[in-house]
């Protein structure tokens, strides 16, 4: 009963590439939250304050966890290798790859550390893009309106969004980076859904639950705009709330980070796997 349990939601999904159900889009977000409260015990006690610096220096990681799962669609990686870009275990070996990287750079550099393993990160997002573009242009398949498209909605987009909230509510603290990249994370990733079922030749699919649903539900992929809209907005006013009781501290950010993370990896993915037409 057990072993069809786990074989039904957990494996079977990886290997066929099937859609994610209730459970496992629990199950995950169950992870994710006991990962960045383990994250952050594992920081203080090894003297690493996660802070706006490191913050941005892990942009690139997520970035490159969005390449990964491309270079997993492409199938220049077969099994079981591939196996472990596809979601959870991608989490796990990227993870730990910026961990190790991390603590050397730390232990390496002490000062210079976060800006080392920031360039190490945008280093493997360089080569990790190189070999998707090499696979484009080898398989004719490397159509750049397409990134250009999605970046030029989820732009125009984030930036309305931004002025309404900024002007409109008079949230001057979206004045601060870290909201804006929160914002425009998210916005990508809609950008790029919208995009992919609606208007590019393929057709891709939603695979989420609740995305998915309200897809079917009105008939549009551009439906994530208001799901996107109906997270962000509150959640930006809480985290705010938090921010403002002096608690912006390493936790603050790290949620911060992971916010940033469920919005910016998988838009990178759809939108260069669409270039690709993968």
């Amino acid at each position: 009963m057990i072993r069809e349990f786990i074989y039904k939601y957990y494996i079977d999904p990886i290997t066929t590439g099937g859609a994610y159900t209730l459970v496992d889009t629990l199950t995950y977000a169950l992870i994710l939250i006991i990962a960045v409260f383990l994250i952050h015990r594992w920081m203080q006690r090894s003297g690493i304050p996660f802070g706006r610096e490191l913050l941005f220096a892990t942009l690139p990681w997520v970035v490159l966890g969005g390449l990964l799962r491309v270079l997993e669609d492409t199938g220049l990686i077969t099994a079981p290798w591939r196996y472990l870009l596809i979601t959870p275990l991608i989490f796990f070996v990227l993870f730990f790859y910026a961990v190790l990287t991390l603590y050397l750079c730390h232990r390496l550099f002490r000062a210079r550390g976060v800006r080392v393993y920031g360039a190490v990160g945008i280093a493997s997002v360089l080569v990790t893009l190189g070999v998707l573009m090499l696979f484009g242009l080898t398989t004719n398949h490397l159509v750049l309106e397409v990134p250009a498209t999605i970046l030029g909605i989820a732009g125009v987009t984030s930036l309305i969004l931004w002025a309404v909230l900024r002007y409109g509510l008079k949230w001057e603290y979206l004045d601060d980076r870290i909201y804006q990249v929160l914002i425009a994370g998210h916005l990508l990733d809609a950008s790029a859904t919208s995009y992919g079922i609606d208007l590019h030749p393929l057709g891709y699919v939603e695979q989420h639950v609740v995305g998915s649903a309200l897809i079917e539900a009105t008939g549009t992929g551009f439906a994530m705009f208001p799901l996107k809209l109906a997270v962000l907005i509150p959640g930006i006013y809480v985290l705010e709330l938090y921010r403002r009781e002096g608690t912006a501290t390493s936790f603050w950010h790290l949620i911060v980070l992971a916010m940033i993370v469920v919005g910016l990896a998988p838009g990178v993915r759809d939108m260069i796997r669409m270039m690709l037409y993968v």
